[in-house]
């Protein structure tokens, strides 16, 4: 049985709750949007076998408190809590291995080109960069209705108008230990969609960087940043199983696809396209 912890940290404007599970190196998962660490809790489970597995709440999130009242969420200090989380956990001067999905990838992006002595790999899994895009202020707009609409009618027609991230289909129902979508649609959408990484610093770390996508959802909007930022940089585009949190359905299939890219790395950007499969 894989040894299992938990515990919080106390960051500046917050209280981190964290999970702790195997052993060998360190893997830090960061979950996207209104998720927490319960969302990679079959994920954890399989590659506690070769990692130490860390998740988290992210701030604001579930356990993970805020020392005031909610505010606008910033990249910079969501990147920062996950540098301190990896101060406190891994061993001096130990890499630590970043998986960041949606808004957890921007968070592994900045992450990386803020400390990349501390990153062995990084591989953001569809970060919505969406401002990268040449039709990003019709996106940017859209999301800016998202929350509008939040505000006059609710969660119900708001996360309707979101599905347009996800070819016009609903996003699947994930595990959480708290609902944390209202401090979503009014703190942390926005600020997020707009935020756009270092870009001259991105290439400075590319070879700490895997793009990665899901193979069911290769048409979706929230798909399209990944594949534009590797094709900008001359980098390979990981293909993994499922959708845009095929992390959560297919937790074997996608831990096996992870656990070989971390292994292959640092060549891990020349790798043959993943061939690995399954629905959203």
């Amino acid at each position: 049985m894989n040894p299992f912890d938990s515990g919080t940290l106390a960051v500046p404007g917050a209280e981190i709750y964290f999970d702790v599970r195997g052993e060998g190196p360190l893997l830090l998962l960061i979950g996207g949007g209104n998720s927490d660490a319960a969302v990679f809790k079959r994920l954890a489970a399989v590659l506690a076998a070769s990692h130490r597995v860390v998740t988290y709440d992210p701030r604001g999130n579930s356990r993970s408190v805020l020392d005031g009242p909610p505010v606008d969420q910033r990249v910079e200090d969501h990147a920062d809590d996950a540098y301190r989380l990896i101060g406190h956990l891994a061993g001096p001067g130990e890499p630590a291995y970043v998986f960041g999905s949606c808004s957890g990838g921007l968070i592994a992006l900045e992450l990386t080109i803020r400390h990349p002595d501390r990153i062995g790999l990084t591989v953001a899994h569809e970060p919505p960069v969406l401002s990268v895009l040449p039709d990003a202020a019709h996106h940017l707009a859209l999301l800016d209705d998202v929350c509008a609409t939040y505000r006059r009618e609710g969660v119900a027609p708001a996360l309707t108008k979101l599905q347009a991230l996800h070819g016009g289909r609903p996003a699947p129902a994930l595990p959480e230990v708290h609902d944390n979508t209202d401090f979503f649609l009014t703190h942390f959408v926005r600020p997020f969609t707009r935020f756009v990484p270092d870009l001259t610093a991105l290439e400075g770390v590319a070879d700490k960087v895997v793009w990665a996508g899901g193979h069911a959802s290769s048409g979706d909007l929230v798909h399209r940043p990944a594949r534009f930022l590797a094709e900008r940089f001359g980098r390979h585009l990981e293909l993994f199983p499922g959708g845009h949190v095929g992390y959560a359905r297919y937790p074997a299939d996608f831990a096996e696809q992870l656990a070989e890219v971390l292994t292959a790395a640092p060549g891990a950007a020349g790798r043959p396209r993943g061939t690995t499969g399954g629905g959203r």
